[in-house]
């Protein structure tokens, strides 16, 4: 802000009154056209400066070298300064005090099990192949099946009323995530659960029970995956409306299928704080963009309550690479005991931007400190690959 020099004032007030008694036509006030300016410059970049503080701009100057104002331009000369931390609302310091006890909680289970939560929109063409995968495991897991469409009878002495109470599912709407929170909160009623694992009705093991056991018993991180995706199927997607709780540095992106920790389901079941701004303005077509829940509030959930405590990456494989709305779908011709070695045996989880750029991140899959295999499951097979697929796990050895 600028601030006037009395001495100043008064020579430029003399000056005046001096140019009142001798004007000439060819002289202009320039000294206040200055000022005027000056005036004007500050003004416009206080301006800018609280945008940017409030988390509406991400860049200082509209129109970089970068050809747009992208969250972090590695390609631009000039970087905002650090932004100012704001004080928190009320809603906001409550939601932490019961995220931080929730957190601290000690496991008081000495038989941890891990629940298995399937959505689907009624029947499980892959019962029979994970019926031999629970085999002689009673006691380390429960089932949870949420059929969002019809109940057909089940098969599998495991999986015969564990349907939940249900309701209608649409894609791309967060009717999606009601769904997995509420397979999660009747998993959370059985203590000794631990670990939850969300599948669909088309996702395989690729690995025997016992591995997957201890993959998930003995680490103490929830496998999300969460990155920052500045196109318009990531960053594109948020609004400010979520202001001041959600800002555009705490939005980002995921696979829909996750494992959480016990303490990390009953913060996803606890919070209503950012849930109700994703009901509010994460929808498709709000603001002309297709922003879809189940892709962007868990990862972003996390990134503000606790990115230290996720692995970064989902143990599901999912095929992404025809870049559209929907992964690869694997049917009979694909299945073979190479495929599903080969996405067993990948051990660097890899990202892919929806910019113009489609730059790749990588990052090693780091299990408590060490590369492992990243993949525990995998989606997205055809119902009629399952006479395929129990061949290949009763004649090959699978860890």
């Amino acid at each position: 802000m600028l601030k006037r020099n009395n001495g100043s004032e008064m020579g430029y007030m003399q000056m005046l009154t001096t140019r009142s008694r001798h004007r000439s036509p060819m002289k202009k006030p320039t000294t206040m056209i200055l000022l005027l300016c000056i005036f004007l410059l500050s003004a416009y970049y206080y301006f800018i400066h609280q945008l940017i503080i409030k988390g509406t701009l991400v860049c200082y100057i509209p129109f970089s070298s970068c050809g747009k104002c992208e969250k972090y331009p590695d390609s631009c000369d000039y970087l905002p300064p650090p932004a100012i931390e704001r004080k928190y609302t009320n809603d906001e310091i409550a939601s932490h005090v019961v995220v931080r006890d929730i957190l601290n909680a000690p496991c008081l289970s000495k038989n941890p099990k891990i629940a298995f939560m399937f959505l689907t929109p009624g029947s499980l063409p892959f019962e029979r192949l994970w019926d031999k995968f629970f085999q002689e495991h009673e006691g380390k897991f429960s089932v949870y099946v949420h059929s969002s469409k019809t109940k057909p009878l089940r098969m599998s002495r495991y999986f015969i009323n564990q349907d939940i109470p249900s309701d209608e599912v649409h894609w791309g709407n967060i009717s999606m995530f009601d769904a997995e929170r509420r397979l999660l909160a009747n998993a959370l009623q059985d203590p000794h659960n631990q670990r939850f694992v969300l599948l669909s009705d088309s996702c395989i093991p690729l690995h025997s029970f016992g591995y997957i056991y201890d993959y998930l018993i003995n680490t103490n991180v929830s496998f999300v995956e969460c990155f920052e995706d500045i196109g318009p199927q990531g960053n594109g997607r948020y609004s400010r409306h979520m202001l001041p709780e959600i800002q555009m540095k705490d939005f980002s992106k995921s696979v829909q299928w996750f494992t959480l920790k016990r303490q990390h389901a009953l913060v996803v079941i606890a919070d209503n704080l950012y849930y109700s701004k994703f009901r509010a303005y994460c929808k498709l077509g709000f603001e002309g963009k297709y922003c879809i829940v189940d892709e962007q509030y868990l990862p972003t959930l996390f990134n503000i309550v606790d990115p230290g405590g996720i692995a970064n990456w989902s143990v599901t494989h999912v095929d992404w690479s025809k870049r559209g709305w929907h992964p690869k779908t694997y049917g009979v011709e694909d299945v073979t005991y190479q495929l599903l070695n080969n996405i067993s045996s990948v051990d660097v989880s890899m990202h892919v931007t929806s910019n113009m750029k489609k730059e790749i991140k990588r990052q090693p899959c780091l299990w408590n400190g060490i590369q492992r295999p990243c993949y525990l499951f995998a989606r997205k097979f055809t119902p009629q690959t399952i006479d395929k697929l129990l061949h290949i796990f009763s004649n090959y050895s699978i860890n």
